[in-house]
Formats: C-alpha cells, sequence, structure tokens
C-alpha cells in the first residue's frame, strides 16, 4: 500500500536546493542508518514529498532509492537533477523526462571486441500519460524566468563516468549502441533497478539539460547553466509529483465506486403470512452481521499500546508527525508500558496521565488521537 508520498532523489547539492525550493513545512528526517531525508509538502495540492540526496553515481542512487523507498513505500520514485544533451535541437536549459534508461555500460570483452550487453527499464505507462499532460501545459514554468524550456520524451543514457566528448571511444560506444538516447547523466540506472524490484513502482527521471557532453561542459558550468538546468528540471518534477499523487487518490476512489457511477442496488422482497414477521431484510451482505445489541469487546492494554507503536512510527515515516514529536510520543508509549508492568493503583493513576499527555501530542493526527482515546477509555475501565 502506498502513502501518498513522492520521494524525490537528486545527486548534487545544486539539485538538492532547485527542488527544496518547491517544498514548504519542512520537517527531518533521520534513518537509522544515518541518511536524512527531508519531508515537506509541495504545491497547492499539498502533496507530501520526501526529498533526499544520493551523490553520484549508479550504485550510491540505488542503494539510496531503495532505502527510500522502504522507509516511505512512495506512490512514485522521481530522480531530478541535470544532464548532458546528446541531440543538437534539445538546447541548453530544456527539459527530458526519460522514456528509457539504459544502463550502458554493459557488456561482453570478446577477442573481436567489446558487445553491448543492453540493460533498460521503460517509464510506465500510466506516468508516462501524466508527464506528457503536464507538459501539454505551460503551467509548471509559470514562476521560471524567460522563456519556457521545451520539455522531450526520450531515453536516457545512465553510465559510471562523465561524457564531455563527442569523439572519444565512449562516446561512440553510446551512438553506436544507444543511438536514440537524447540525454546521458550517471545515476538514473540505480534508481530504476530500485523501482523495478519494489513492485514495479514508478520511476520518473527528470533532467534539465546543462551541458552537450562535447567537450564544452566548463564553459557551460562557467555560464551558470547547471543551477539554471537543475531549477527547470525541479518545477516540472514539482507539477509531476502532485499530478501522480492526485491521479493516483482519483484511481483509488473508481476502484471502491467513489465519484464514479452508482452501483446498482438490490431490491429485497421478504412475504410473511400467518404470524410469521419479517426480522431482517438485507441485500448484499459482506462480513458479519449481528442481531440485537454488539457484544462486548474487551481490549488487551497491552497490545493496543503496541499497535498505537506501529501507527505512531508510520505516521513519522510519512510525515505526519515531526521529529521532535515522534520522539516524545515515544518516550509517553514507554512510560505507559512501564506503568501496565508495575500494575498497582499509582501507577494506574499515572497511566492515565501518560496516555493524556501523548494525546496532547498526537492531537493534530486524528487517526492517532482517536486510537489513544480509546486506549484512555479501556485504562478509566480499569482505574
Amino acid at each position: 500500500m502506498t502513502s501518498g508520498l513522492v520521494v524525490i532523489l537528486t545527486a548534487l547539492d545544486l539539485e538538492y536546493a532547485a527542488v527544496r525550493k518547491h517544498l514548504t513545512e519542512l520537517r527531518l528526517h533521520r534513518h537509522r542508518a544515518g541518511t536524512r531525508f527531508e519531508v515537506g509538502r509541495i504545491g497547492r495540492t499539498g502533496c507530501r514529498v520526501a526529498l533526499g540526496l544520493v551523490g553520484k553515481g549508479n550504485h550510491p542512487a540505488a542503494v539510496l532509492a531503495e532505502r527510500a523507498i522502504a522507509e516511505f513505500s512512495p506512490t512514485a520514485a522521481l530522480f531530478v537533477g541535470v544532464a548532458g544533451g546528446l541531440w543538437p535541437n534539445i538546447r541548453l536549459g530544456d527539459v527530458v523526462v526519460g522514456t528509457k534508461i539504459y544502463a550502458y555500460h554493459g557488456g561482453t570483452s570478446e577477442d573481436d571486441g567489446l558487445k553491448a550487453r543492453p540493460k533498460a527499464w521503460e517509464i510506465p505507462h500510466e506516468a508516462d500519460q501524466i508527464a506528457h499532460h503536464v507538459a501539454r501545459s505551460d503551467d509548471w514554468a509559470r514562476e521560471l524566468p524567460g522563456t519556457t524550456p521545451t520539455v522531450y520524451f526520450g531515453p536516457i543514457a545512465a553510465g559510471e563516468i562523465v561524457q564531455d566528448s563527442a569523439v572519444s571511444d565512449q562516446a561512440r560506444w553510446v551512438r553506436q549502441h544507444y543511438n536514440d538516447a537524447v540525454a546521458i547523466e550517471m545515476e538514473a540506472a540505480g534508481v530504476a533497478q530500485a523501482g523495478h524490484l519494489n513492485h514495479a513502482l514508478p520511476v520518473v527521471v527528470v533532467r534539465g539539460i546543462s551541458d552537450r557532453a562535447d567537450g564544452s561542459k566548463t564553459t557551460t558550468d562557467g555560464e551558470n547553466w547547471q543551477p539554471r538546468a537543475a531549477a527547470h528540471a525541479a518545477a516540472f518534477a514539482a507539477a509531476l509529483a502532485q499530478e501522480l499523487v492526485t491521479e493516483t487518490a482519483a484511481a483509488g476512489q473508481r476502484s471502491t465506486g467513489a465519484g464514479g457511477s452508482e452501483p446498482m442496488g438490490t431490491t429485497n422482497q421478504n412475504i410473511a403470512r400467518g404470524n410469521a414477521r419479517v426480522g431482517v431484510q438485507a441485500g448484499n451482505i459482506f462480513g458479519n452481521v449481528t442481531v440485537g445489541p454488539e457484544p462486548e469487546r474487551t481490549t488487551d492494554l497491552a497490545a493496543g499500546i503496541a499497535e498505537l507503536r506501529d501507527r505512531l512510527k508510520l505516521a513519522h515515516r510519512d510525515g505526519r508527525l515531526d521529529e521532535e514529536t515522534y520522539a516524545a510520543a515515544e518516550s509517553e508509549l514507554d512510560a505507559a508500558g512501564e506503568c501496565l508492568r508495575e500494575d498497582n493503583p499509582g501507577s494506574r493513576s499515572a497511566l492515565m496521565v501518560t496516555l493524556k499527555r501523548l494525546r496532547g501530542l498526537v492531537a493534530d493526527v486524528a487517526e492517532l488521537a482517536a486510537r489513544v482515546a480509546a486506549i484512555i477509555a479501556v485504562a478509566k475501565g480499569l482505574s
């Protein structure tokens, strides 16, 4: 199950900064292995985003993409930043959306030369359709200065070295075996692989063209094209993230019947003759049916607190609880567990105080507040 959150990853600090400018309500999220993410909201929809920095190269990109996906269970993952353009018609500052990601360094060395062993990941159809929809409107570029960049769709080649030549052996290799690639970079293959291995999570690579991969990189970098191209890619990715989450939510509603056509009703007719009476009249029934008062339910406080701890962790993971509040709530849960273990009149009184403090901490998250209230009601019955 996805969390309605989009993970956005970047390789460079300037790329990270370009995406971060689009986020509000930022909260630090620490992974237990030391990776730091920032969770915030984006745009008019309030779409939640977890932003992370992976560094250069496909290998670290793959590891940290896997980590982010496991941590946040996102709706999609976007990899955003700059790349070198391979086609002359693509201008500096234009945006490329990867329709296919090539891991172009795969091959086998034989007596008659190096043979390519292509490995590629295609953009999922629905994500591709949504990206085209975003590109057809200039709304995504509304706040960018100057002329709106053109958005191109095409394959992106991802390797292990910086390419800055049009005549090198590597440049010839890419042209020979991946001649439909429109841009070249160093991380997308790792992120695409991580998405593929996580139930085919949608991964979209968005790159702003900052150089031409032809020996002029020093010049274009000196002309400040990297931050400009990163800003263009970030603006498109921000709009795309919102559309991905909105469409996912709409698809969920359609699958449950909300917002669509009304399901056909079922008419039941019960006929009672003589002294018979109709007790229950129902159509399609799913689950249990109880006639009369609901039987009394018993609640295990320890189990309820354990379940609440899991819910707290999930709320923290997807950004609904900030780091400080989560830590304080965990502390109160620890105290509540200690009170339960002591199990005397004094500890039961302390348990109520602890639970009420916990309710105050999570008051902004309706689901958690309701769970705490239910536990308090049970605890009162034990006092």
